[in-house]
């Protein structure tokens, strides 16, 4: 039996800056939720900075504007961040043109190649592991062996299931435990719920935590990062998280609602007045 919660409504506190998650909150898989083209639409109406968040590593965001393209959503390429791009970024900022073994697709490997690092597969300072359609045994034990010879250990996010139409793969998170089991060595996880993806994100867009927002469908992933990158959040329910899920978790949203339809009018209501009258100009 599911208990209706009482949730508080978000305040007027202006925001500049959004970001939001995609899957789960903007489509469903191949299919637009209600209210994601008005919501894109109402940002860019506005001025509104923003990036759209996945922590899925596979795709480009060349391939992922086309994705939300053919669900009737138009999102530019420079608005896309994925927890590849944030991984390259971090490492790019670490140890910049390193050698780094890589497991993941084009969504990867192009983030690594254009941070400028080297992909090898001997005598690197990282290993760094993404998401595939087919993880390889052989590329496993490469990266076993190379963290046990002193690679650093990256992973892209710490997801162990991703979805399918037959139902869940493993993905990142349960590959790394494997690893992780046969070297003793966890991985540095940038992606959500890590910060640091937020504010590689905040970063992109020249954003301040105080004024921004992040909106997602998950409780452990989307809000947890977002409220420890210092951020208002709004959870969604159209996705993972279910509303009688939320009580057990020992941090809470901003505000919840039911999809993001529900947030198109908030665009308006919380863009600052200043920024309302020069759009009108």
């Amino acid at each position: 039996m599911t208990t209706k919660l009482d949730h508080p409504p978000l305040d007027d506190h202006p925001i500049h800056s959004w970001l939001t998650d995609m899957d789960g909150v903007l489509v469903h898989e191949e299919t637009a939720l209600p209210g994601a083209a008005e919501f894109i639409a109402s940002l860019q109406r506005f001025g509104r900075p923003f990036l759209v968040l996945t922590n899925n590593s596979i795709f480009t965001p060349r391939d992922l504007r086309a994705r939300l393209s053919r669900s009737g959503i138009d999102i530019p390429e420079e608005s896309i961040w994925t927890s590849a791009l944030a991984t390259a970024r971090f490492l790019a900022e670490q140890q910049p043109g390193a050698a780094a073994y890589v497991i993941g697709e084009a969504g990867l490997t192009s983030a690594m190649h254009e941070e400028g690092f080297i992909l090898a597969d001997s005598d690197v300072e990282f290993v760094v592991l993404g998401e595939t359609r087919t993880y390889s045994f052989e590329a496993i034990s490469r990266a076993i062996r190379l963290i046990t010879r002193g690679a650093k250990f990256i992973a892209t996010n710490p997801d162990v299931t991703g979805p399918s139409a037959e139902g869940p793969l493993p993905a990142t998170g349960a590959v790394a435990a494997m690893i992780t089991a046969a070297t003793g060595i966890h991985p540095y996880y940038v992606g959500k719920p890590n910060p640091l993806m937020m504010r590689t994100a905040l970063n992109r867009i020249s954003a301040h935590s105080e004024t921004s927002i992040m909106i997602g469908d998950r409780m452990d992933t989307d809000v947890k990062s977002g409220l420890e990158a210092g951020m208002r959040s709004v959870l969604v329910l159209s996705g993972s998280t279910q509303e009688h899920e939320i009580t057990q978790y020992p941090y809470r949203p901003t505000a919840v609602l039911g999809g993001i339809a529900d947030v198109v009018p908030l665009v308006e209501r919380l863009t600052p007045i200043e920024a309302v009258e020069l759009n009108e100009d």
